[in-house]
């Protein structure tokens, strides 16, 4: 089983090694680093780079990825859009949590990237309709100066100012952590309310999905 997996900053290379260690054993990961297609999604919008997320996974296939996983929140609407001429099971990092945060009547969003938002809102929406459920209450929070902070490589600076952010949530019954690289910040906070956070769910459903097609070539 090979899985590709789509980013947009090297720094979840080993978030999801470790996660591929200690949970899925034998499942190859083929990462694929393009901080670029970020940078011009959040200028142009997401849509801007689908060309070159169709050329990126499409190469991604034709070297023997039996699936595709993106793991940044703002273009994975597009990596999903394009996965259906593909081939192979294309997901966004965000959707598992995505549905288990829309089984909830009151969410908080945290992001530290403006452009996060929209997709992120979206995808609620999306999975709060198909579950079938009422629109969930949904408020944002964007953690001032915590992106700058990213983008500068002070990773432990950034942490803490999203787990500062969601230790002043009151009004909640989960908070969502809106991009892959807020995962470790859920161990820096001391809410009572759920802390929800992409990777761990997210690789967990690309590998099924990967094993899956991988029998199914098979057979």
């Amino acid at each position: 089983m090979t899985l590709a997996l789509l980013h947009t900053s090297p720094v979840h290379v080993p978030v999801f090694d470790a996660l591929r260690d200690a949970g899925h054993p034998g499942l190859v990961l083929r990462h694929l680093v393009h901080k670029e297609l970020l940078d011009r999604a959040g200028a142009m919008g997401p849509e801007a780079v689908t060309g070159e997320i169709q050329a990126l996974l499409s190469g991604a296939v034709a070297g023997g990825a039996t699936a595709v996983l993106c793991t940044c929140s703002t273009i994975g609407g597009v990596a999903e859009s394009v996965g259906v001429t593909l081939g192979v099971p294309v997901l966004r990092v965000d959707r598992p949590m995505a549905a288990a945060a829309a089984r909830a009547e009151r969410v908080t969003v945290i992001a530290a990237l403006a452009a996060t938002l929209p997709p992120t809102l979206a995808l609620l929406a999306e999975e709060a309709d198909g579950a079938g459920g009422r629109p969930a209450k949904v408020r944002t929070v964007l953690v001032e100066g915590a992106w700058e902070r990213f983008e500068a490589g002070e990773r432990e600076g950034y942490l803490d100012l999203v787990a500062a952010a969601a230790d002043a949530v009151t009004d909640a019954d989960v908070i969502v952590l809106a991009q892959a690289s807020m995962a470790d910040a859920v161990t820096r906070t001391a809410t009572r309310i759920p802390v929800l956070s992409s990777p761990g769910p997210g690789l967990a459903a690309a590998a099924a999905a990967a094993g899956s097609a991988g029998r199914a070539d098979l057979s």
